[in-house]
């Protein structure tokens, strides 16, 4: 069986074909259609996905891929690729340099390999699963925070927490030192850096998070789903990460 550290050079060269595509349109007045979840797309997300899939088809045509682009082939596969070309498509489109390219690698549905690259600022880290996750090569690290009271807590948006999962967020939030919104995976990649101590999200589909589980936990984090479960490509989209497991316990406490 392949380890997948074997596949960390096509995952390198997928994140640079992203880039390629991505870079000429960033701040440009490009159009920006709809898609039928109403959610914005552009030529940056099709066309760096496209090139991710043209490399896929070429160095490992056995392999799946799941796209948020263009869907899904060969889903059953041993080894699948989940691509998010822009992660964070609103934060593009106005310019802001939080989005990010994800690159997942399951293995039988597990992530094992995960890519977050930020083109513009030059950031690419790099999780695989027993490894320690790196930022541009050097080893990252998140912090030592183990107290709700003194943690730094960051979400996409409180429009993603609704109804009941919203109030359970709240408590939590309520218990922390300080919430920064809006960041999309640019929170994930920060907190395995040290910046923040938890992220909680709700409703992330798989290619939104598949690619930051080996980046966490690679960090020394803790991520699983709003029961403790490990996430997976059957997971129900709710995310709890911690910088520590100490912290992740008293959170998952107000969550479950």
């Amino acid at each position: 069986m392949s380890h997948p550290a074997d596949f960390l050079p096509l995952a390198q060269r997928l994140a640079d074909a992203a880039r390629a595509v991505i870079l000429p349109y960033y701040r440009t007045r490009l159009a920006v259609d709809d898609k039928l979840d109403a959610s914005p797309v552009t030529l940056a997300d099709r066309g760096a996905e496209q090139a991710m899939r043209a490399l896929l088809a070429e160095h490992a045509p056995e392999h799946g891929i799941i796209g948020e682009e263009f869907g899904r082939e060969r889903d059953g596969a041993e080894w699948v690729w989940v691509l998010d070309p822009v992660d964070g498509t609103k934060s593009f489109i106005v310019g802001r340099p939080t989005f990010c390219t994800l690159i997942g690698l399951l293995h039988h549905g597990k992530p094992v390999l995960g890519i977050i690259d930020q083109p513009v600022l030059n950031e690419r880290w790099v999780g695989v699963a027993g490894l320690p996750t790196t930022l541009n090569g050097s080893v990252v690290q998140t912090s030592d925070v183990t107290d709700l009271a003194a943690t730094r807590l960051g979400s996409t948006g409180p429009q993603y927490l609704q109804a009941a999962a919203g109030e359970r967020f709240a408590d939590l939030q309520a218990r922390c030192r300080f919430t920064v919104w809006g960041g999309d995976a640019y929170l994930y990649a920060l907190l395995a850096c040290g910046g923040y101590d938890l992220v909680v999200e709700s409703g992330l589909k798989l290619h939104d998070f598949a690619a930051l589980v080996p980046v966490v936990q690679g960090a020394g984090g803790t991520m699983t789903d709003w029961l403790g479960g490990e996430l997976n490509k059957d997971s129900d989209g709710s995310v709890l990460v911690a910088a520590t497991a100490a912290l992740h316990e008293q959170a998952l406490a107000y969550l479950r």
